[in-house]
């Protein structure tokens, strides 16, 4: 007798992140991966098996496990930021799998809200909704370009005549993988656009630079080279040596930077991306 598939679930909506010490997924640690045995003696989590408390998959999938009757659950998100860069806007489209649930009558409006009350100051989510498995490989796999808001620290004040020259350009930039993510990313030199919008100084000091980029582009380096690694970068196409001290993403525009994504607030059609 073999035994029948467990149901799966799958809500979609988006995630607004307002804080700087939250991943979008569980950060194990790279040295125990978590388990059980090998965390006890990990030094580098002290026995936690993660690097940080919690995450946006865990502080949505607990409240929302616990309504549907499982613990068991995946998050596919749209891309992902870095841990300290926030996600604003109108958030990051994301899909929740539930594995297993036993419970099926919940109020999504009153989940949603339980979740944004639990986390006041640190996580948003909205648009939260039945949908599909189809919709998980809409969400992961295209292609998105997006805005961002980065603070950055010139050495020097940059010539306000070639900043002048450089926005509004969609300019080319030849980018090798950075040393943060060479543990999980091929070392190989990947081609992306971006655009640079505005350049100015803000009152502490910082610049504000906003920005539109390609998908899959490395944005803390295109702003300060990596030494090279990214070429050109904003250090090198002003001429001053500078370095990202905050970044926001604003807004998951479409593939080519021209619209903003907005297309699951809602319901999708049954069967959109079949």
């Amino acid at each position: 007798m073999t035994t029948p598939p467990k149901a799966k679930l799958f809500l979609e909506g988006r995630y607004k992140k307002l804080c700087r010490d939250l991943p979008q997924t569980v950060f194990f640690c790279p040295e125990c991966k978590g388990h059980p045995r090998r965390r006890k003696k990990c030094p580098r989590c002290e026995g936690f098996g993660k690097l940080t408390r919690d995450s946006v998959q865990e502080l949505v999938g607990w409240v929302t496990g616990k309504a549907f009757g499982t613990r068991k659950h995946k998050f596919h998100g749209a891309g992902r930021e870095d841990v300290d860069v926030r996600m604003l806007g109108t958030g990051r489209p994301f899909v929740l799998e539930l594995l297993g649930p036993k419970v099926f009558d919940v109020d999504l409006a009153a989940l949603e809200a339980e979740i944004n009350r639990r986390n006041e100051g640190r996580l948003e989510i909205v648009g939260f909704h039945f949908s599909e498995k189809a919709r998980v490989r809409v969400v992961k796999e295209t292609r998105h370009a997006k805005e961002y808001e980065a603070r950055v620290r010139f050495e020097s004040p940059p010539d306000m005549q070639r900043v002048q020259e450089l926005l509004g350009q969609r300019i080319t930039v030849a980018q090798r993988t950075p040393e943060r993510v060479a543990h999980r990313r091929a070392d190989k030199e990947r081609e992306r656009w971006i655009e640079l919008l505005e350049i100015e100084e803000a009152l502490d000091g910082l610049w504000r630079v906003l920005m539109r980029t390609e998908h899959g582009t490395y944005v803390k380096e295109v702003l300060s080279g990596e030494s090279g690694k990214t070429d050109p970068s904003l250090a090198l196409l002003l001429d001053r040596p500078c370095q990202c001290v905050e970044l926001d993403v604003l807004a998951i525009l479409d593939e080519e930077g021209a619209t903003e994504v907005v297309h699951n607030q809602g319901p999708p059609p049954f069967g959109t991306g079949l």
